[in-house]
């Protein structure tokens, strides 16, 4: 007997087979939310909740991370799907799209989670949808999935240690995803979340170890309600630095690493570029799981406008970033 969910009584279905069943029945098919939120002025806190289902695993995971008082913070919630493989609530936190594509409330238990956090998130522009794109290593599929972006603003509370911090309109991005994604066999991906005043930038970028391009796509949309501009070329000069703002080799695990900077240009649809300078600290490292993590930045565009970002760097090996790590597996080339 198939088995079937209610999400089945709609009419949403694209292939011929119940919702709870995927295109590819893969060990890294995940469906996934990505929500962080960080203060639009200056360098500070930052609050991350994810919420994602594994379809061959039979779990629905959330993680509850980021950094608060200088304190990196990483915390793990899941459920079996036990029917239900499709409600973003794993009892100790959840996300509710109270309005698509408008209003989202997320809610993690302070009792509960390393990071509590009672937010709402508003978006301030169009979301924008990302193409698939797909990476092979001889036979073996190692990234097939879409994507899609959308700034927002945040409101509301967070809580570690007992303590509860105040949220006031802060800036940030949520994204969903789906397909397959083996993280630890992706030489390099970039995903470059900028806020300004006036909109946001986003860009997701990846790379075989030598440098090579296998993708790229991203937007520029304004906070004036207007249309998403399509990114069409994409070039990167970071690196890593230390703790006196030096020059950092990244080794192994980034032993010495504590912050990124340098320039990025971008060019949209239509023929404008953008050359961006930032500068910021190594918010939420992926070691030991995978090399690089999660950067706070403040950044400055060639046209003088200021804003603060999230620069995630990270891979399994690349000759810019990640030269000397070891990766587990075969690696696309």
């Amino acid at each position: 007997m198939t088995a079937l969910t209610d999400l089945d009584e709609l009419l949403a279905h694209q292939i011929p087979e119940p919702m709870a069943n995927v295109q590819t029945f893969h060990p890294f098919w995940r469906e996934s939310y990505f929500f962080i939120a960080h203060r639009p002025d200056s360098l500070g806190d930052v609050v991350i909740l994810t919420m994602a289902t594994f379809p061959q695993r039979q779990i629905m995971d959330s993680l509850q991370m980021g950094r608060v008082g200088g304190t990196r913070i990483l915390g793990h919630q899941q459920r079996p799907f036990d029917g239900d493989p499709h409600t973003p609530d794993v009892g100790a936190a959840r996300v509710e799209i109270v309005k698509p594509f408008e209003e989202i409330r997320l809610w993690a238990d302070p009792d509960q989670c390393e990071m509590g956090m009672d937010l709402t998130f508003r978006a301030r522009t169009k979301a924008y949808g990302l193409r698939r794109g797909s990476m092979k290593a001889g036979h073996e599929l190692v990234w097939d999935q879409s994507h899609m972006l959308q700034s927002g603003v945040y409101n509301g509370t967070y809580t570690v240690g007992g303590v509860t911090h105040e949220v006031r309109d802060w800036w940030g991005q949520r994204d969903h995803s789906w397909g397959i994604r083996d993280h630890g066999r992706c030489p390099l991906w970039l995903w470059f979340q900028i806020q300004l005043p006036d909109g946001f930038f986003g860009v997701w970028h990846w790379e075989y170890e030598n440098g090579a391009r296998v993708y790229t796509d991203g937007c520029w949309v304004g906070a004036d309600g207007s249309d998403p501009v399509p990114l069409i070329d994409f070039q990167h000069e970071m690196e890593w630095v230390d703790a006196h703002g030096a020059p950092a080799v990244y080794g192994e695990h980034g032993e010495t690493v504590e912050g990124l900077r340098g320039r990025s240009v971008l060019t949209l649809q239509g023929g404008r570029r953008i050359v961006i300078d930032a500068e910021g600290s190594w918010d939420r490292p992926y070691e030991p799981f995978q090399r690089g993590g999660l950067n706070q930045m403040r950044v400055r565009t060639d046209d003088g406008r200021e804003g603060t970002a999230i620069y995630e760097v990270t891979g399994a090996r690349h000759h810019r970033y990640f030269p000397d790590a070891t990766p587990s597996g075969t690696l696309p080339n």
